[in-house]
């Protein structure tokens, strides 16, 4: 099969600025920065239409591979290489211009993947259909719920063709019957061969009926990597043994 995506030996960390107070943050000339490693040492290989399951829990690294795919975020050190495919991120917060409204935002999605005018206006009313947004499609993203955001979001990535899609959480979000549409249209692309899929959810069944492999990540370290069943079975049941810890933790805690 050929590579989709290759990425070697990536980190990632973000730096935040620590502060006890406005008044400390605002007049504190020497402000205490501490770094935070959300990637430490990742290589992984995807091949051309596999559909791959991010699993792990919050705070493992998982939307910020994601956005590294999409090169929304820059690596510290190692690389990652599409391949020459063409990448879409679906995710809530990312990728619009709030100022703009709807519609000028899918123009500005299908340019930024190289797409002409044309080729937009002919898919434009299936964009907006498909999004239910309605008179809302004229009015500033801004203005929007993260429903509708949503709504927008996948409905661009799912219309206008992309090598590799990039679904974070975005199935989770929006009305009972705009994700019930949202998980069968997702289905559809997924049966299509050429078309590479990387999915971001917490929930173990969505992860195991769509994809056919999975990938565990634990604070920032690849875990395991594997057949879907494999993997998430591992990932449960590391899970359910954390649960357990802490909960003899707390009660070892309540005897002192």
């Amino acid at each position: 099969m050929e590579d989709a995506i290759i990425i070697k030996d990536l980190h990632i960390s973000y730096r935040t600025v620590q502060a006890a107070s406005i008044f400390k943050a605002l007049f504190k000339k020497e402000k205490k920065v501490k770094k935070f490693d959300a990637i430490k040492g990742i290589s992984l290989t995807i091949k051309k239409g596999q559909i791959v399951g991010l699993i792990g829990k919050n705070g493992s690294g998982k939307s910020t591979l994601l956005r590294a795919v999409a090169n929304i975020f820059k690596a510290d050190a190692g690389t990652i290489d599409t391949c020459g495919n063409t990448v879409q991120l679906m995710s809530i917060g990312v990728g619009f211009q709030n100022d703009l409204s709807g519609r000028e935002n899918i123009y500005l999605s299908g340019m930024l993947l190289g797409y002409t005018k044309e080729y937009i206006n002919e898919q434009l009313d299936n964009i907006i259909e498909f999004s239910e947004l309605g008179d809302f499609i004229d009015q500033p993203v801004r203005t929007y719920s993260s429903g509708m955001y949503s709504k927008l979001a996948f409905s661009i990535t799912s219309t206008l063709e992309s090598d590799i899609i990039l679904v974070d959480e975005v199935l989770s979000v929006g009305d009972v019957n705009f994700r019930k549409k949202s998980y069968a249209r997702l289905k559809e692309m997924i049966n299509q061969e050429d078309k590479t899929v990387l999915i971001v959810s917490h929930n173990s069944n969505t992860i195991r009926e769509l994809c056919s492999h999975a990938v565990w990540l634990n604070d920032g370290i690849l875990k395991m990597t594997g057949e879907v069943n494999e993997v998430v079975d591992a990932y449960e049941d590391f899970m359910s043994k954390e649960t357990e810890k802490k909960r003899l933790q707390k009660e070892a805690a309540k005897k002192k």
